[in-house]
């Protein structure tokens, strides 16, 4: 069911998962038409558009969630809930606590201070799918996108979530949003509800930053406002490689490997390994445990299309393959993962040792688990506190360091052919002689 690979075989590899990035042309001009629609006609196209797609009685007056519905909203979760949703947003916010960035400003002598002015990006648009129609709602998604918003000090967080047929928001995600002190969620989902945060509408405020997760409707959507609004990153299908030796247990790391798969068809789960025993005991849990799994259906598809069993010489050769590979997610199941962490150059989050399985960083460690996909892991980080800050430099410049140094930047002016630049500082010498 799973493709097998040699290292030397890994370009192969890497070729075909390239496949998961082509894009739609089709899906991307319905979300260009979308857009349109939403920027000129408002309220009124996505009232007609959440009719068709999500509640068929939607109303547009009812489109924000009422302060009264979300407070009481905590009173509908169990208690045993609420306290494991609190104990997540405090490990959250201790993580990305020593994420946060101050200005600075900095004399280089007595002519010339130099700095930098660290500001938060002042409105946010958090993007929460709805889960199966708003049965599953994705509340580590919320506190994921929220809390380091919060800790950058951003002024306005405004979620956006689709409603379920009967017009609800799932009572999980809105205590979720109590607990967080987040009051502006609005009901629509889709490309239409990322146009809405772009453009702006009568009841959808516009924001400067939209972040979250979504379909290839909502993805296309973000992709084509860049400019317009500032994104996280363009978030592929989920994926994750797991490296061990003999030692590993093989039905946690089949547990692991479905871990991923299970979430969509375009998942990806790739396991390396120097060890050709460990690949067929691994094979066979994987076998053994699809059987019971919910996700049955979609779990298979992915590991036929997107999995992949890889063999090495040697865990250092493992390692240089997740490196080449770039993944979202890095699980390291080898006797003393200690001594493998500074070999690990590209990925999104590394998972140390074989009890420190992927859906412990998912829903609870603390670090955030919007990552960067399809190899973007090689230039790219995951969503933090530094995703929300703008950073503007600043330069004072005295009478003496103009004098001294006008000459030279005229030059570099002059080279590159901007006359008037290099003018704008001679002319300084010139008028304080």
């Amino acid at each position: 069911m799973i493709k097998h690979f040699d290292f030397s075989e890994l370009d192969k590899l890497k070729s075909m998962l390239k496949q998961r990035k082509t894009s739609n042309l089709q899906i991307e001009q319905e979300v260009r038409d979308i857009l349109k629609q939403v920027r000129e006609n408002g309220d009124l196209y996505l009232e007609e558009i959440t009719r068709k797609f999500d509640c068929p009685n939607f109303s547009i007056s009812n489109i924000k969630v009422k302060i009264e519905d979300i407070k009481r909203s905590t009173s509908l979760v169990p208690d045993q809930d609420i306290e494991i949703l609190r104990e997540v947003i405090e490990n959250v916010r201790n993580f990305h606590n020593h994420q946060k960035d101050k200005s600075w400003i900095q004399p280089q002598d007595e002519s010339l201070i130099l700095g930098q002015l660290v500001n938060p990006v002042e409105r946010v648009g958090l993007y929460v799918p709805g889960g199966k129609g708003g049965t599953t709602p994705l509340i580590s998604t919320l506190i994921m996108n929220a809390v380091p918003a919060q800790i950058a000090g951003v002024g306005k967080i405004v979620v956006v979530t689709p409603p379920s047929k009967s017009g609800d928001i799932n009572p999980y995600l809105l205590a979720t949003a109590n607990l967080l002190g987040i009051y502006d969620i609005y009901k629509i989902g889709s490309a239409w509800a990322i146009g809405a945060l772009a453009y702006g509408t009568k009841s959808v405020p516009k924001v400067d930053m939209i972040v979250g997760p979504g379909n290839i409707y909502v993805t296309i959507a973000k992709k084509l406002l860049i400019g317009e609004i500032g994104i996280d990153m363009i978030a592929g299908p989920s994926e994750i490689v797991v490296i061990a030796d003999e030692h590993a247990n093989p039905s946690w790391i089949a547990a692991d490997l479905l871990s991923q798969a299970e979430h969509d068809y375009m998942a990806c789960s790739i396991f390396i390994t120097p060890s050709k025993g460990l690949i067929d005991k691994v094979e066979k849990e994987i076998k053994d445990q699809l059987v019971s799994l919910g996700r049955k259906d979609i779990a298979e598809k992915s590991l036929k299309e997107w999995g992949a069993f890889i063999h090495t010489k040697d865990i250092e050769q493992a390692i240089d393959a997740a490196n080449e590979l770039a993944p979202e997610h890095l699980e390291i199941h080898v006797m003393e993962p200690w001594n493998f962490i500074s070999r690990i150059k590209n990925a999104g989050c590394v998972f140390l040792g074989e009890f420190c399985p992927e859906p412990v960083g998912d829903y609870f460690a603390g670090p955030n688990h919007v990552l960067p996909t399809t190899s973007t892991a090689r230039f790219s980080s995951g969503l933090s506190v530094e995703t929300f800050y703008k950073k503007t430099n600043l330069i004072w410049a005295t009478k003496d360091y103009v004098n001294k140094n006008a000459h030279k930047i005229a030059r570099l002016a002059r080279l590159e052919g901007l006359e008037a630049h290099a003018r704008s500082a001679e002319i300084r010498i010139r008028q304080n002689k």
